[in-house]
């Protein structure tokens, strides 16, 4: 188990299942997943989702802009919720998260009941992500008090900056997986306070390399290597600011 903290920064972690386009579906799919929740996710509502994709036709590159309609089942709390699409099941729990150990519980209720519906054949794409945001007191920070993973400018270029976006993508598994990696300055409204994104997104890079019986070895281990990558991200000023549970 990794390090717990009493006042963690995540503001939102998230599971994404994306299953193959021939798998099972049609509109009576979201309610018979919902009867099998509802007694942990009692609230629904329908949410429309907006895609962007690019593709290459006859006139060049164009972009092309679609909704799609999702349903969210809801904890009594809002705090954690199940979303359903065709050919997509997604588990999020928002901020307060208090470990993996009661978020993991949620991922498989929500897989579950999804394949018990549905029966699809094969998985697409899966994505853990963990979104955190970072606030901390002062101006003109110095990053490199806070983060091991920061922006660099070389020793010609101003060393003073103001909003900045920097990432890296880290391949697992012989490029099976990425780890996607980005640190992004964020808007405060409170003075004399700097905020940052850090965002983590660990997932499935080839189609299909995923058995749906090896989900859950696979979440588990996402889950490991996105914990190792917080904690390499960090320095222990911020470890003492999140206050690390040592017991």
């Amino acid at each position: 188990m990794g390090r717990r903290y009493e006042n963690p920064p995540i503001v939102e972690a998230l599971c994404e299942f994306q299953f193959e386009p021939d798998s099972p579906w049609d509109l009576v799919m979201p309610g018979l997943v919902y009867e099998k929740v509802r007694d942990t996710f009692s609230k629904r509502r329908q949410v429309k989702q907006l895609a962007v994709g690019i593709s290459a036709g006859p006139e060049g590159v164009e972009q092309q802009v679609r909704t799609t309609d999702r349903m969210q089942f809801l904890r009594e709390d809002e705090k954690a919720f199940v979303q359903v699409g065709p050919h997509l099941l997604a588990v999020n729990h928002l901020k307060p998260y208090s470990s993996w150990q009661e978020f993991l519980p949620l991922i498989k209720k929500g897989f579950g009941a999804y394949c018990d519906v549905v029966d699809p054949k094969k998985i697409h794409r899966i994505g853990l992500r963990y979104i955190n945001r970072i606030e901390v007191a002062g101006q003109g920070i110095e990053l490199e008090d806070y983060f091991e993973f920061r922006p660099f400018a070389g020793p010609s270029l101003p060393q003073e900056f103001g909003r900045f976006l920097v990432g890296i993508q880290v391949p697992y598994e012989d490029s099976r997986d990425i780890l996607r990696l980005q640190l992004t300055s964020a808007s405060v409204e409170t003075p004399d306070t700097a905020a940052v994104i850090l965002d983590l997104d660990y997932f499935l890079a080839k189609p299909g390399e995923v058995a749906l019986e090896g989900v859950f070895e696979w979440v588990d281990a996402a889950h490991d290597r996105v914990e190792d990558a917080f904690e390499a991200c960090i320095t222990d000023r911020l470890r003492q600011m999140f206050e690390e549970v040592t017991e």
